[in-house]
């Protein structure tokens, strides 16, 4: 129901799942495992898998910690879409890669949850894509020392907003991994 004209197709976005940013995450190797499988079933159906990669200061172009993790690898002729924003479509080529592939929903994996898959999250659907984030395939490393919550109480958060995200001609899920539709419909459709 995306409100994006002839857009019916369904991709899976991974996030920022790189090495230094997913390193000391909260169930780290659950949710790339969650991933993971979720790639490999879009592969198997033929659903786009768009790779986002994440650099900054902190996280220089190039370096090991850079890096997609060594249990995710984009395959040949999955794009890889390389920003410097917390929204992934920010300063980004992503729009026009989805474009081509005529893509108007998102299956929203990654990290980290409470920066770049909620920026991310909201960019997709302000610009009218319909946006499914898989509640056991994002996470975040821990920030309580700078006062955020426990990062648990992060990801059930955003599980628990994001279901309730409402607007016109648009769709939010949030759906368990095992559970996720690929096709270009809603979550068990």
């Amino acid at each position: 129901m995306t409100a994006l004209e002839d857009r019916p197709g369904t991709a899976l976005l991974v996030v920022d799942v790189q090495a230094d940013v997913v390193g000391g995450a909260l169930r780290r190797d659950e949710v790339v495992s969650a991933i993971a499988g979720l790639v490999e079933r879009a592969r198997s159906e033929g659903v786009p898998v768009v790779w986002v990669q994440h650099s900054d200061e902190g996280l220089p172009e190039g370096s090991d910690g850079w890096r997609i993790v060594e249990e995710l690898q984009p395959a040949g002729g999955e794009p890889v879409v390389h920003k410097r924003y917390g929204d992934s479509f920010e300063a980004t080529d992503l729009e026009e890669v989805l474009a081509q592939r005529r893509v108007g929903r998102l299956v929203v994996t990654g990290a980290e949850t409470d920066a770049c898959i909620r920026s991310t999250l909201h960019g997709a659907f302000t610009r009218g894509y319909d946006v499914t984030l898989v509640a056991d395939a994002h996470t975040a490393g821990d920030k309580t020392a700078w006062g955020a919550p426990p990062v648990a109480d992060v990801v059930a958060h955003t599980n628990l907003y994001w279901q309730f995200q409402r607007a016109p001609g648009r769709t939010a899920e949030v759906v368990p991994a095992a559970d996720v539709s690929l096709g270009s419909g809603a979550a068990g459709a």
